[in-house]
């Protein structure tokens, strides 16, 4: 399979040394020296397209490739405004869109863990939630996509939470307000991190925590480009659960 990447910092040379290794081609790489060659006429070169980029350029980089009749795998996380248009850009273009804000199998599982566990603490109130996310200092937005995901996990089994607030802690301390009906979101920078996410329950008797903790950015990369050939010969909007059969 032929693909076009768009973005080529540390996500999308990890997925074209993947790529390439299990026999597929690269017809197109585009980073911020080129960005001028997104073009439909070099996009019909390829099978499918996968896009990892910033928040600022995500949306228009979908729509190129929608509009150029190439189906789009996208991990950039931080667009999420954008994200409903680029999906009506979909059905009405016949196209196909894959989108996620992890591609890791193993986090994919752990949002439907997530899930479960909150169901079970849908009624214990003397337990307060809480996500943490810990990634690399690269990282421009926070929370992370991966975060926002677990915590609409959250909100779909405990009725009594409904909305999230961004902490982004920077020093030692961070004095968490507890807020009715909120779920703090606690963000962290550090060097070196690809990514971890933990939920925690606590209770002044005790406290119930589940992690998930990527070792490298490959779970990513491997995720993307299983979604990528799935995506191909499809229509429609589809995301990991589709793909996972969850």
């Amino acid at each position: 399979m032929k693909f076009a990447l768009i973005g080529f910092g540390k996500m999308g040379q990890t997925i074209k040394r993947l790529a390439e290794a299990g026999g597929d081609t690269i017809g197109l790489v585009i980073d911020w020296n080129n960005k001028a060659e997104l073009t439909s006429e070099n996009l019909r070169n390829v099978d499918v397209a996968i896009e990892f980029t910033q928040p600022s350029t995500a949306f228009e980089n979908v729509r190129t490739c929608l509009e150029a009749g190439i189906p789009v795998v996208s991990g950039t996380t931080g667009w999420l405004d954008k994200l409903p248009t680029a999906r009506e850009i979909c059905e009405s273009s016949k196209g196909a869109f894959f989108y996620a804000s992890n591609y890791s199998i193993g986090v994919n599982i752990f949002f439907a863990i997530n899930k479960y566990l909150s169901s079970l603490m849908a009624t214990q109130m003397d337990y307060k939630a809480s996500v943490e996310e810990i990634h690399h200092l690269q990282k421009i937005d926070h929370p992370s996509g991966t975060a926002i995901t677990i915590a609409e996990g959250v909100f779909e089994k405990v009725k009594y939470l409904h909305d999230w607030k961004a902490f982004l802690k920077t020093a030692d301390t961070l004095e968490i307000p507890t807020v009715p009906g909120v779920l703090p979101i606690i963000s962290k920078r550090e060097a070196n991190v690809p990514g971890t996410h933990t939920v925690t329950w606590q209770s002044e008797i005790d406290t119930i925590q589940i992690s998930h903790v990527a070792h490298s950015r490959e779970g990513f990369a491997t995720g993307a480009i299983a979604a990528a050939k799935w995506l191909v010969g499809k229509q429609g909007c589809f995301g990991m659960n589709d793909m996972l059969g969850f």
